[in-house]
């Protein structure tokens, strides 16, 4: 029995000693990283992060030229991948989740992972109306799809208590020590002022494991040395090895319990990554968005300089007739204010153009626009909206069964509620008893030298002297000799039981299980409610892609039979046979018909955005690699520059 006790205890304190050697490997980068000296002061050090990065990449000056910034809608993306400020925030998320996990897997509690999504407007057409412009530049966070959810910022700890998994250990020691303590009687120690002079060092490591268990051993070491004349030893060395072990049986028993934070931080790596994807979704649908609307707008300045073309052309013929007597003088007032009409619309677009290209050049650039270069540079799109003759759609139900797939905010939704069945695992433990095995193994030694103090004499008793002899040898000796006999175990202690804690009512653990059920069943509540309104977003962006398509053909048939009948009121006019009145009338309309036609497109364009975006197919319709887009830099070189006409 004591050779089986004396194995079992070298067997615990090897297992101790391995896991406080096999601790968490360290982060830091120091000159001392390898040495001994670094892998023992290294988990106490801190690893600073590398300052904010606030620096352009080169492809933003590639694509500028004598003061423009010509910008392909592939350009875009990936100076939004990698300049953005939205995206450059986001990256910190997956960090956020390893040091989580990191926690969780030494003990500690979870503190979450955010999940917002950044968004801010990027349309000047949003800006002016005050409607919702998308995510995109480095505007304010809104509320993101999975907002709270399966990170959130801090999570409150329910359920049973997870034991430290990283080992600790104590090491104590006295290196003088002096007492000095009145004796009311003399018969054992031979004196009534007892002085002792004592030395300690003890050491000690405690650990916990996934199943509950928490092991501590302990080695206290002590020499004393006393003014005592009738003890055999003086000075004597005592020591002892201690091993303690307790085990739940019932309430916080099972790896499956004491693990749940582990797994609940790995599914939250998961989360961060799904965020970050999202976060880069609607970064990228809104650049694509803005990058749409700031073609529309240079069509629209298009447009409106065509119309004032016209009336400015119809001045100057109505000046001429008027000089030679063919036309009323008024003809010209006319004339004039439907320019000076023509030339507010052309200044109304050319200001929504400039604060497009201003919020365009924000969103792509990390320090905004206070780079004068950027600043100051005139945004020419070398990409035009293509709508093709015939829309190719696949069948409804194969687009709201890819979006059910693909929507990252439903897969973080659905790891939320495995999250939460994870953490009912801690809280059904807690409604059990507590019931735990303790068991304890204790080694104890002494050895010294033979009291050199004579033996103080007993009143009646004649005086003794000391005989060596009657001293057992086996105590004899130094320090060797203690440890010997703590190794052979020669004085043994053990003990086990069990301790048993039985809660009356135990109302706050029924609380508990009913609160988190209760969140569990809103979270799958909530599951369902995404699930509907992402085959509604499927369907209405279908709808709207259709509507669309058809609203551009006939706006651009309108936009035909206007230039035809402006054309048909012109001859009328130079034969005399129309008015004045009608020819404006005939501009405006072609105006306003060119421009609904520049409209249509541009919703068009931003109508397929929004589809892709409700099928979860962002990335893929853009050719997004989304290892390029957590690290900031991607392999596409820009388009080449247009050759410039001599």
């Amino acid at each position: 029995m004591k050779c089986m006790h004396s194995r079992l205890a070298v067997f615990c304190i090897f297992v101790l000693l391995a896991q406080s050697l096999a601790a968490q490997p360290p982060t830091i980068r120091s000159s001392d990283q390898g040495t001994w000296v670094g892998g023992f002061v290294n988990p106490y050090r801190y690893e600073e992060l590398p300052p904010v990065d606030l620096a352009n990449t080169g492809r933003l000056d590639a694509l500028l030229r004598a003061g423009r910034l010509y910008l392909s809608l592939q350009d875009a993306i990936a100076l939004a991948l990698e300049n953005n400020l939205d995206i450059a925030l986001q990256r910190y998320g997956p960090l956020s989740a390893a040091a989580s996990r990191q926690r969780a897997e030494a003990g500690g509690l979870l503190r979450g992972v955010p999940t917002a999504v950044q968004r801010a407007t990027v349309s000047a057409l949003a800006q002016a109306t005050g409607t919702a412009g998308g995510g995109g530049g480095g505007g304010a966070a809104a509320a993101g799809a999975g907002d709270g959810g399966a990170g959130g910022t801090i999570i409150t700890a329910t359920g049973t208590t997870i034991p430290n998994l990283d080992p600790g250990a104590y090491f104590q020691t006295t290196l003088i020590g002096h007492r000095t303590v009145p004796q009311s009687n003399s018969f054992n120690t031979g004196t009534n002022s007892l002085v002792m002079s004592s030395r300690n060092a003890n050491f000690g490591i405690q650990k916990g494991f996934l199943t509950g268990t928490v092991a501590s051993f302990g080695w206290n070491n002590s020499r004393l040395q006393t003014n005592a004349g009738r003890s055999d030893f003086n000075p004597s060395i005592s020591g002892s090895f201690s091993l303690n072990v307790t085990q739940p049986l019932l309430q916080g028993f099972g790896i499956a319990v004491n693990n749940r934070n582990i797994r609940i931080a790995k599914n939250n790596q998961r989360v961060s990554d799904l965020v970050f994807k999202q976060q880069v979704i609607t970064t990228v649908s809104a650049i694509v968005g803005a990058y749409w609307d700031l073609v529309s707008f240079n069509e629209n300045v298009k447009v409106r300089q065509q119309a004032l073309a016209l009336a400015q052309r119809l001045y100057e013929d109505n000046k001429k007739q008027v000089e030679i007597g063919t036309l009323a003088p008024i003809e010209i007032v006319r004339a004039e204010a439907e320019m000076a009409s023509a030339q507010q619309a052309l200044t109304q677009a050319e200001s929504q153009l400039l604060q497009q290209e201003t919020l365009l050049k924000n969103a792509l650039s990390r320090t905004g626009v206070a780079s004068p270069s950027v600043a100051d540079a005139r945004i020419v799109p070398t990409d035009q909206i293509r709508i093709p003759e015939i829309e190719a759609v696949q069948p409804v139900q194969d687009l709201i069964a890819k979006a059910l797939e693909t929507r990252p905010e439903l897969a973080q939704a659905r790891i939320q509620i495995e999250n939460t069945k994870i953490g009912l695992r801690g809280t059904q433990s807690q409604l059990k008893p507590s019931l735990d095995l303790v068991a304890n193994f204790q080694n104890n030694g002494l050895a010294g030298q033979i009291n050199a103090l004579p033996i103080p004499p007993i009143p009646g008793v004649p005086p003794q002297q000391r005989n060596p002899a009657a001293v057992d040898p086996f105590f004899l000796g130094g320090y060797g000799t203690m440890l010997s006999q703590l190794f052979a175990r020669n004085f043994p202690d053990y003990s086990l039981g069990f301790q048993l804690t039985i809660p009356f009512r135990n109302r706050a653990a029924k609380a508990d299980m009913v609160m988190d059920q209760l969140s569990l069943r809103q979270q799958e509540m909530r599951q369902q409610m995404q699930i509907n309104q992402i085959r509604a977003d499927v369907r209405n962006g279908l709808t709207a892609l259709e509507q669309a398509s058809m609203a551009h053909r006939a706006a651009s048939k309108a936009r035909v039979l206007q230039e035809q009948t402006l054309d048909a009121e012109q001859k009328k006019y130079a034969l005399g046979a129309s008015t004045i009145f009608f020819v404006i009338q005939a501009q405006r309309d072609l105006a306003q018909a060119r421009s609904s036609e520049v409209a249509a497109a541009s919703a068009y364009a931003k109508a397929r955005v929004q589809l892709d975006m409700a099928t979860g197919q962002t990335i893929e319709a853009n050719n997004i690699v989304i290892d390029e887009a957590v690290s900031g830099r991607v392999s596409r070189p820009p388009s080449p520059l247009p050759v410039l006409k001599q």
